[in-house]
């Protein structure tokens, strides 16, 4: 089954005709907010809104743990995550949409792994390429499907927030070798390789990071919301393509 986890913009799928919500407990606490179960034409369907149905909670506060706990006690094995970011490299402008294929963690205090009690056997994730290969592809082919252009791989640089960063912030993720900045990817993708769920990113470039184009000298937040808002409905249409792929490639 295929989950799919909104960030800004995405706090609702128009396409997802919901047949039920469920309120979920874990281990590790309770999820963002009650998962909206449906189907979008015909394929079943998870819906989550990363930062609650209200936009209420800040990256830094979510539970990621449960979210993707409790996803994959639903049976889910193919997760999409949506997400905003800053564009870094000078093609990812605003409006532009990335599926990004490596990730820089930056974040700090956050509960990012589920072996944490020591007498627990334990065991390495593989990193090395941290988001699925198969699904990264069945994203890029469903939006080609869609009429959509989407790029093809990037740095993702996962920072704390929730406040923005600094020029010299981003210039220093761009030393590193980072192309776009957001503040959901860690640990959510480390925590999805934990769980050996298969999970891709589609990032949505919503501005300038700071001290790039339009945002040299400060980040307009309304130009931002504008901006994600309008690209959501291309998100929507290519997340239709993956549903009814996933089912053809099967």
């Amino acid at each position: 089954m295929l989950a799919i986890i909104g960030g800004r913009g995405l706090s609702q799928l128009a396409n997802l005709k919901i047949t039920h919500r469920q309120v979920m407990r874990t281990p590790y606490g309770e999820p963002s907010g009650a998962f909206l179960f449906g189907t979008i034409d015909r394929h079943e369907v998870i819906f989550l809104a990363r930062h609650g149905y209200g936009h209420t909670i800040p990256p830094h506060l979510v539970n990621y743990r449960a979210n993707l706990w409790a996803l994959r006690e639903q049976g889910v094995q193919d997760i999409v995550s949506v997400a905003t970011v800053g564009g870094i490299r000078t093609d990812l402008k605003p409006g532009v949409i990335v599926v990004p294929d490596q990730i820089i963690d930056y974040t700090h205090g956050r509960d990012a792994t589920f072996f944490e009690v020591r007498d627990k056997t334990f065991s390495n994730a593989d990193f090395t390429f941290p988001y699925s290969s198969d699904l990264r592809t069945r994203i890029l082919r469903s939006a080609r499907l869609a009429g959509q252009t989407f790029a093809d791989g990037g740095v993702y640089a996962a920072t704390q927030g929730p406040r923005l960063d600094s020029i010299a912030e981003i210039n220093r993720y761009e030393r590193d070798g980072a192309d776009m900045v957001g503040m959901t990817g860690m640990p959510e993708t480390a925590l999805a390789k934990e769980l050996e769920l298969h999970y891709a990113t589609i990032a949505v470039v919503a501005n300038y990071a700071a001290g790039r184009g339009d945002s040299a000298t400060g980040i307009n937040m309304e130009s931002v919301n504008a901006t994600a808002d309008a690209a959501m409905e291309r998100v929507r249409n290519v997340i239709e393509c993956i549903v009814n792929y996933g089912e053809e490639a099967a």
